[in-house]
């Protein structure tokens, strides 16, 4: 019991405190030493704290004083009112406060300021363009952060470490570029860097998001040493990938080799069961967590176990699991039951799920959208048309579909319905049109069954024509005919219409067509889909 008491007092930082609290005199080397510990404890404000004291107590700043200072206060989110007085103390050129400067401005979304700042430093050491780097990343701005990559590599004064590695590798996943993803690991290994298990980790996922889970099973082979997350990788990869049974084995060999999975790997191994609608393996797996491993579910837990039962059509028997959660739903288990009544055409059930959504979040979009295409498909289109006036009423907007090609690391972008004019679509839409006849003779119909019931026929399929997915898919056949792999990013779930029209072009054109969409993987191959057709 004392050794954790004392442990704690250590980590929390309170015996390092105490003993400023009864030092004579402390200096500012004393003061600068606790603010450091504080810095990397799990009570950062504590240094905000000391600082205060500091200055009450006259007690001189220097440049050693302020990056742990600056590093507490990033990971509070605050503090940006530090910098006129760092300015005023004269301590602003030196590299370690503004590398600190830069972190704190990065973690607090002012990525403009910390670009400003990093391009009026004299003197930037790896620490800089490792630091700026990791902010684009962790902002959103993975393109800039590739170029910042870029312009270091250029300049060719500083070499990149493993964390700058991990930056980047996050990057291109973000942006899901294969041939770039492939790059980055020829240049892993080209500059002498160890295949650790963070960087092969990083790497698993990498390509897993990039749309290749065969590149993430090689560079988990190639691995001298795994942890637990890197297991986990792969799981999940081979889990939105479609190959269930395929994560199951890796899951079964993860514990054999020692490993004891936690929340995340049960997450993976959970989403691997739905997607592959192996309902019994998924209710053993849930049960183990408790009764073999100890582990309490999650909600993370709970909600993947309601999106297997809703997946497999089994409606009432997710509902009664939702009533009996020992945690309270919040509303993206909801939204998940709602899907599946609307997939499975329980527009009963969907319609009391959707009451228990408005209690939450009754403004978001897509839950209308779904019940509004749930009552298209039955043809109760009164009240399709209902839930449709009461969006414009609520001026609740429909989220646009939007797709991403990347072509030679230039990414196009795809909105549905875009009715540009455009020179290089105009084209494109006409060869879809008449890629969409030669179908029918294959057996391709679209399906109408969403569209409004108040335009003709034609009209409707004219709609359909254009989602996102299939401009991009037509934009990759009119311009790159000699390209036999089409890698697609859509950020809704693509549509039962665009998966038939997918299955029948990789067919008809002899390519494979790779989207990503908002829950998983599709890959088209010769005019089947490794989902099987269940997603």
């Amino acid at each position: 019991m004392h050794r954790k008491l004392h442990s704690y007092l250590i980590k929390t930082g309170l015996e390092s405190r105490h003993l400023l609290q009864f030092s004579h005199e402390p200096n500012t080397f004393a003061y600068n030493t606790i603010i450091r510990i504080h810095s990397t404890s799990s009570c950062p404000v504590h240094a905000l704290t000391l600082f205060s004291r500091m200055r009450r107590a006259g007690v001189s700043f220097d440049h050693f004083t302020f990056p742990p200072l600056l590093k507490s206060c990033a990971r509070l989110r605050t503090g940006q009112e530090l910098h006129s007085l760092i300015f005023k103390l004269g301590v602003d050129s030196h590299v370690h406060v503004q590398n600190a400067l830069i972190n704190l401005y990065g973690c607090c979304g002012h990525v403009s300021t910390a670009m400003k700042l990093f391009e009026e430093m004299l003197e930037r050491d790896l620490v800089t363009w490792s630091i700026l780097t990791g902010s684009f990343v962790n902002n959103g701005l993975w393109r800039e952060a590739l170029e910042l990559f870029q312009e270091m590599q250029l300049l060719g004064k500083v070499k990149p470490d493993e964390v700058m590695m991990l930056s980047v590798i996050s990057a291109v996943s973000n942006l899901a570029a294969l041939e770039l993803g492939k790059w980055v690991e020829v240049y892993i290994f080209r500059n002498g860097f160890e295949l650790t298990v963070s960087l092969g980790t990083a790497l698993i996922d990498m390509f897993s998001r990039c749309g290749s889970v065969d590149h993430s099973i090689k560079v988990f082979d190639e691995m001298p040493e795994r942890n637990i997350a890197t297991w986990t990788a792969l799981i999940n990869g081979l889990a939105v990938h479609g190959q269930s049974r395929e994560a199951l084995r890796v899951f079964n060999e993860m514990k054999k080799s020692g490993f004891r999975p936690d929340h995340m790997t049960f997450n993976a191994v959970l989403v691997a069961c739905s997607h592959g609608g192996l309902i019994d393996e998924g209710l053993e797996i849930f049960k183990s967590m408790k009764l073999e491993y100890g582990i309490e579910p999650r909600l993370e837990q709970y909600g993947c176990m309601v999106d297997l039962l809703g997946r497999a059509g089994l409606i009432q028997e997710a509902l009664n699991f939702v009533e009996r959660m020992p945690i309270r739903p919040n509303v993206i288990v909801w939204r998940t039951l709602l899907g599946a009544c609307v997939n499975y055409n329980r527009l009963d059930s969907a319609e009391k799920v959707k009451e228990r959504i408005n209690e939450v979040d009754p403004h978001h979009d897509g839950d209308q959208v779904l019940l509004s295409n749930a009552y298209g498909v039955v043809g109760r289109w009164f009240e399709k048309a209902g839930v449709r006036n009461s969006m414009k009423e609520r001026r609740i907007n429909k989220k646009p579909g939007c797709s991403l090609l990347i072509v030679d690391e230039i990414v196009h972008e795809f909105v549905s319905g875009d009715d540009s004019q455009d020179h290089e679509l105009k084209p494109v839409k006409e060869f879809i049109v008449s890629t969409i006849d030669s179908l029918r003779v294959a057996g391709y119909t679209p399906s109408v069954t969403n569209v409004l019931h108040d335009i003709e026929e034609e009209e409707k399929e004219y709609n359909l024509g254009f989602h996102s997915e299939k401009l991009a898919v037509g934009f990759s056949l009119f311009y790159f005919k000699e390209r036999r792999t089409i890698r697609i990013m859509n950020n809704l779930r693509i549509c039962h219409d665009c998966h038939r029209f997918m299955k029948h072009v990789s067919s008809k054109f002899c390519v494979e067509i790779v989207v990503r969409d908002r829950n998983r993987f599709h890959h088209f191959i010769e005019g089947n889909c490794s989902c099987k057709d269940y997603w």
